[in-house]
């Protein structure tokens, strides 16, 4: 394999020690990057990984906007950013409205929020300089404003199938500016029984097949009888029938499995979509996260 791709790790209370461990590792296997979902505190684990590694680029994917105030976001970015000489991208999005609900908090209009949000960053004074804003991007209003105010861009279970025609939405001077985060995070499980490790995928991808905004975007890259199937399931409560619903051939197109060489030409397949960051979550059909991550490594 040509190009590596990068790897998504996030800090569990009770192993964040061996997590900072395991991104210094990352970094000497020679992965391109680790970021952190908006699980736990990220931006704690990039404070740490500006530190505690030396040459990975690594960042947010991303930081929920509504989580703190502007001006807090922009003092820790920047020194983020200082200290790590430049290796840290600020990945940020809106969130989903559960995440938001669960801390009493309520989302506005997606675009306009995210523009406010980027203008303030960048006014809050004597912040120190900023580090490369990215969005967080599924459709393709988004995917504009990316390239209008930020330096790049990160889906989350992206449709490969549907990849090419999302980026077309960027001019091609960001496609091909290569400063340009161009990023989709992908469920992983690398596991020769295939069919376990679909089981472990479909599991990871029901709760997000439950949101309306993930739904209205795997209906653009062409799953609307499965996106109109769940919507029903939804809507009549009968959330067990969600995860049957989810088809072989859609989660193929969302996500990684299977056995070690599979799992690394469809790496390449994503590279050929032109997605320059590929960002693996890996999970095990064998343990939890330590588990997955020595899977994850002994494949590459």
């Amino acid at each position: 394999m040509t190009q590596m791709p990068a790897i998504s790790l996030a800090a569990v209370p009770g192993r964040r020690k061996a997590t900072i461990e395991l991104a210094q590792e990352i970094e000497k296997r020679g992965f391109s990057g680790i970021y952190g979902p908006s699980l736990g505190d990220s931006m704690a684990l990039c404070e740490a990984l500006a530190l505690a590694t030396n040459e990975i680029t690594f960042g947010t994917t991303i930081m929920p906007i509504y989580f703190r105030q502007v001006t807090d976001f922009a003092q820790t970015a920047s020194f983020i950013h200082e200290v790590s000489d430049g290796r840290f991208r600020f990945g940020i999005g809106v969130s989903h409205a559960p995440a938001l609900k669960s801390r009493g908090i309520s989302a506005g209009k997606p675009l306009t929020d995210t523009r406010n949000f980027v203008e303030e960053l960048r006014a809050v004074p004597r912040a120190g300089e900023l580090p490369p804003i990215v969005l967080a991007t599924l459709r393709k209003k988004m995917i504009a404003l990316s390239e209008e105010i930020a330096e790049g861009m990160v889906f989350a279970n992206g449709a490969r199938s549907h990849m090419k025609a999302s980026l077309a939405t960027l001019s091609p001077a960001a496609r091909d500016n290569e400063d340009f985060f161009i990023g989709d995070m992908i469920p992983t499980c690398i596991n020769d029984d295939v069919e376990a490790a679909k089981a472990v995928n479909r599991k990871t991808l029901t709760s997000y097949a439950m949101l309306p905004n993930y739904r209205n975007y795997w209906k653009e890259a062409g799953y609307e009888e499965e996106m109109t199937a769940i919507e029903r399931a939804v809507e009549a409560k009968e959330f067990d029938k969600v995860p049957a619903l989810l088809s072989d051939k859609w989660l193929a197109d969302t996500t990684l499995f299977g056995s070690a060489s599979a799992v690394r030409e469809g790496v390449e397949a994503w590279f050929d979509t032109g997605v320059r960051t590929p960002i693996l979550v890996p999970s095990s059909a064998n343990g939890g996260q330590m588990k997955a991550f020595e899977e994850m490594l002994a494949i590459f």
